[in-house]
């Protein structure tokens, strides 16, 4: 399964929920990897313990050999780097990616995302795809070699009007480019349960019959001791109630039954 995590918002969690489900996709035995296309690096940080600047071998060199004369061009596999965790791997992300996008832009390169995706899923059981704040190129890219999309929304009137803006783009890029992406759901994160505002506009967007996920995510300093750490909340905090909800939100996306928690009135 080859999963996008997307919003062109940010600061709505794209990174964290990235790698807190691929860490559980690990947990229980699956070989998973993310893919880090934001620029910033966050997942790759987070999971690497290393700024993406230091790191060789990185996803923006991937791409960058679809555009140089080279005879031999080296397998997706040699990008990936193992994490501290069983099972779980990274692309890393690289700044040069600023620097490469006009370029992979100008040799319409925008289908060469989908082709490393394929081969990579040969010896992967799950990938999930991290991405910048921003529709651009590799935010297309991996839209188009994606199967399944999450668009975390963090409760604001502001989140809500890039919503619409964010669906009606995936809709148009599945018509000309990818009949089979599905847009999964829509994940509710920084949720708290006893405010007004987000069930208020939570509840405006099911009447609205948009695809929002049963699963909140709430607002927890625990996800930031997590990001200190370097250590996702499967691993670090096992017993938390934010790890629960995302255990939840996995066993949702994978059909599985769970018992959701009830929502303050």
């Amino acid at each position: 399964m080859r999963r996008v995590v997307f919003n062109q918002k940010g600061g709505v969690g794209k990174s964290s929920i990235t790698c807190n489900l691929a860490a559980i996709s690990a947990a229980r035995g699956k070989r998973t990897l993310v893919v880090d296309l934001d620029p910033q690096g966050n997942s790759t940080q987070y999971l690497l313990d290393k700024p993406a600047s230091e790191l060789k071998d990185t996803v923006a060199d991937l791409l960058e050999q679809t555009v140089a004369f080279t005879v031999f061009n080296r397998r997706p596999d040699e990008f990936v780097h193992a994490t501290p965790f069983d099972n779980l791997f990274v692309m890393p992300s690289s700044p040069d990616l600023d620097f490469l996008e006009r370029k992979l832009e100008a040799k319409h390169k925008i289908y060469k995302l989908r082709e490393a995706l394929h081969k990579l899923g040969e010896t992967f059981d799950a990938i999930y795809v991290d991405t910048a704040p921003a529709l651009n190129f590799y935010t297309r890219s991996a839209l188009i070699a994606a199967e399944r999309c999450l668009i975390p929304f963090d409760c604001d009137d502001f989140s809500r009007q890039a919503l619409y803006n964010i669906l009606n783009e995936i809709r148009d890029l599945q018509e000309d480019h990818n009949r089979d992406l599905v847009v999964e759901g829509i994940v509710a994160n920084q949720f708290q349960p006893r405010a007004s505002l987000p069930r208020k506009l939570i509840g405006e967007l099911i009447d609205e019959g948009l695809p929002v996920l049963p699963v909140r995510l709430s607002s927890s300093v625990k996800m930031k001791e997590s990001h200190q750490c370097r250590e996702p909340l499967v691993h670090m905090a096992p017993k938390h109630a934010l790890t629960k909800q995302f255990e939840n939100l996995f066993g949702v996306l994978h059909g599985e039954k769970v018992e959701l928690e009830p929502l303050a009135d």
